[in-house]
């Protein structure tokens, strides 16, 4: 049987959750060369599905998978190094394991290397590295690396300001649903920045990011109740 129709198999097992089942597949798959499932059978292990739970036996697997090249490993590395999971935490290490999941268009890896850029986290502080990588993540959709990039247009941070482009990216993230976007996205509305003033469309997008939970629209939203006035 064909590889493509035995990963068929294991995920049919996976989706219903006959994980002890859909490991062995896996494993066997893997065993074949298949660099997917030699990352997916250190998922299995991660997290404990089918098997015991065993963070070596991820690490294992997941390095394998990485030095071929396998986007998804090389990610799960660097998490369990930012967490210190299975090894002891080292931030440097995670880094260049975002970095090389990165390069291989993996648009998560992508953000994380990206804020790691931004804030200096296991990597010299570089605000226009940050920039590039939010916007390739961005143009593979994360809403959140829509939002961060904004930010530093807004503030021109590592990026020419521009109050334009950061309407415009604010306005990605906030209609891919990021309560931090929709709420960035109302205060450029409330301030007129990059957009027509519109106090109507701030409140809209306020409202929106205090549903989702966004704690400083929830406090304006509180304040309106009490004296009917939108404050950004």
């Amino acid at each position: 049987m064909p590889n493509s129709e035995l990963k068929a198999e294991a995920l049919e097992l996976f989706n219903a959750k006959n994980y002890e089942k859909a490991l062995e597949l896996y494993q066997y798959i893997a065993g074949h060369g298949d660099l997917a499932s030699l990352a997916t059978v250190g998922y299995f292990y991660h997290n404990g599905l089918g098997t015991e739970q065993s963070y070596s036996k991820a690490i294992e697997y997941y390095q394998k998978a990485s030095e071929a090249g396998e986007a998804t490993s090389s990610y799960n590395l660097g998490l369990l190094y930012f967490r210190g999971r299975g090894v002891e935490k080292d931030i440097v290490k995670a880094h260049e394991y975002y970095l090389k999941s990165a390069v291989k268009n993996m648009p998560q890896a992508q953000f994380d290397v990206a804020l790691m850029f931004e804030n200096g986290e296991g990597c010299v502080q570089n605000y226009s590295e940050a920039a590039f990588w939010y916007e390739e993540a961005a143009k593979r959709g994360n809403a959140e690396a829509f939002n961060n990039l904004g930010a530093l247009y807004k503030e021109g941070i590592g990026v020419e300001q521009s109050h334009k482009k950061a309407y415009i990216l604010f306005k990605q993230s906030a209609t891919r649903g990021s309560p931090q976007g929709e709420f960035n996205l109302g205060a450029m509305y409330d301030q007129g920045l990059g957009c027509e003033e519109n106090k109507e469309k701030a409140l809209e997008w306020c409202r929106k990011a205090s549903f989702q939970g966004h704690q400083k629209a929830k406090d304006i939203m509180h304040r309106m109740q009490q004296d009917g006035q939108i404050v950004f």
